[in-house]
């Protein structure tokens, strides 16, 4: 069985809008900063899952985005999770004031990488900075949530 997820990056004046997860305690993401999104309810589409997920979790509708890439997320002993990842640069609405899954924060692009992030995000945040084509990254994670290898277009990455 696997999980099909949506993740953005939403971009205002040289910052970006991240999610820290502070909020849920049972939470594989607690403590972590990340992009807005979450998980597929039935019959969505990526990019329909995309804007409902942003919406609910921002009260920002997105008026422009673009589709980044897949990130397979393989955890030991766990499920497999598929990840469409998106940035956006558009929108409308106010922002939501309280977020059921964290605190939203507008953080400057040059400071993104000094946050707690899971070590295989600074893989993808990178590609995306670099504004790299459509890529498939494949990230293992063991046990301990520990990043023991990836896979970028089918290459195997090198330490990161």
């Amino acid at each position: 069985m696997a999980v099909n997820t949506t993740l953005c990056y939403i971009e205002r004046d040289q910052h970006v809008l991240m999610l820290h997860r502070i909020k849920k305690e049972k939470d594989i993401n607690r403590g972590k900063w990340i992009g807005v999104g979450g998980h597929f309810e039935a019959g969505e589409s990526p990019d329909d899952c995309l804007m409902r997920e942003v919406y609910e979790e921002t009260g920002l509708t997105l008026t422009s985005y673009r589709f980044r890439g897949i990130v397979t997320f393989a955890y030991e002993g766990n499920e497999t999770e598929y990840m469409f990842l998106y940035t956006a640069d558009g929108f409308t609405g106010a922002l939501n004031e309280v977020c059921s899954e964290g605190e939203l924060s507008w953080v400057e692009k040059k400071d993104i990488l000094t946050l707690n992030l899971w070590e295989g995000d600074r893989i993808f945040l990178k590609l995306l900075a670099e504004d790299a084509p459509v890529f498939s990254l494949k990230l293992n994670y063991d046990r301990q949530d520990r990043l023991t290898g990836a896979v970028l277009n089918g290459k195997i990455q090198e330490e990161t």
